[in-house]
């Protein structure tokens, strides 16, 4: 399988990603994911390739645009560019996922023909939709899983051609989707606006004061509004989603560098030592301190 492994919380915490999964010569890549073992919480973002989420094992929670879904072993999700996504674990659960991640210009949807007049040029610009979510039970899922997982062992094994397999099943994949396409109607462009506005401020600010009065002026509206607003958007509270994107830029600190408690705590917008650990502990189950050491390299070789 053409990846890499998926790991470390700054390879998914920017909110709008640029940064290229993969060769141009060849834009695909495969991210393999687990939960909460690689991360337990990764940030709403949106970014300018398409990616599909194929839930392997296991359960969590998946977010695409407003929408909130439980997801379950054989999912798969669809996220179109520019479409907010995130992903966050939970209680007591496991999911295993693949992150399959490629430019639009893989298929060609530049290319001027029929194709990209009849489906892709209506799909980018937001005319019609597919799917997000494909469920075990839907009569075309097993299909769409059948060419997921053959693209997935032609990128293990690389036998002569497999790049216009990919390519082909990836057709096919897009060719079942099809099927399923509706007419889309108009989206709140200017609530999904402000929701990026929101998720652009913590990533820039999380090591800084943000409040719920900072946040609702910066949408224009009072705080008991967007406090409602922001966790119909999210499924938390904005307190709760700053907590977590603190706690795990934190433990990615912790694992990365050697500051000590204290500093980690205070570079990612914790004013209190102790109510760090304790919201640390609460989430992870450990300290910071046996975190670092049970996350070390030494640790993972023995």
């Amino acid at each position: 399988m053409n990846s890499s492994q998926h790991s470390s919380f700054s390879e998914a915490e920017a909110y709008h990603e640029t940064k290229r999964h993969s060769d141009t010569m060849f834009a695909y890549n495969v991210y393999p994911c687990t939960i909460p073992q690689d991360f337990s919480f990764v940030p709403v973002h949106w970014q300018d390739s398409i990616e599909i989420i194929y839930v392997k094992k296991g359960s969590g929670i998946v977010q695409v645009d407003f929408d909130i879904f439980t997801a379950l072993s054989g999912d798969i999700f669809l996220v179109l560019p520019g479409h907010i996504h995130g992903l966050r674990g939970l209680p007591g659960c496991r999911m295993e996922y693949e992150n399959i991640i490629f430019d639009p210009a893989f298929l060609d949807v530049s290319v001027i023909n029929l194709c990209s007049q009849k489906y892709w040029r209506p799909l980018l610009s937001g005319q019609i939709s597919l799917p997000v979510r494909i469920e075990c039970t839907h009569e075309l899922h097993d299909q769409i899983a059948f060419f997921l997982d053959v693209s997935d062992k032609m990128c293990d094994q690389h036998p002569d051609g497999y790049e216009l397999g990919v390519k082909g099943n990836l057709l096919m994949v897009f060719s079942l989707l099809f099927r399923m396409a509706i007419e889309k109607e108009p989206v709140n462009q200017k609530n999904e606006e402000k929701l990026k506005q929101i998720l652009i401020c913590v990533k820039e600010k999380y090591d800084q004061k943000l409040t719920v009065e900072d946040m609702a002026r910066t949408c224009g509206y009072s705080a008991s509004h967007f406090m409602r607003w922001f966790k119909e958007a999210t499924g938390m509270s904005f307190n709760h989603y700053l907590i977590e994107y603190r706690l795990e830029k934190a433990a990615s600190l912790l694992r990365s560098t050697s500051d000590t408690v204290l500093e980690i705590a205070e570079k990612t917008g914790f004013e209190n030592l102790s109510n760090f650990n304790r919201l640390f502990r609460k989430k992870f189950g450990i300290t910071p301190s046996r975190f670092r050491i049970a996350r070390s390299p030494q640790e993972t070789t023995l």
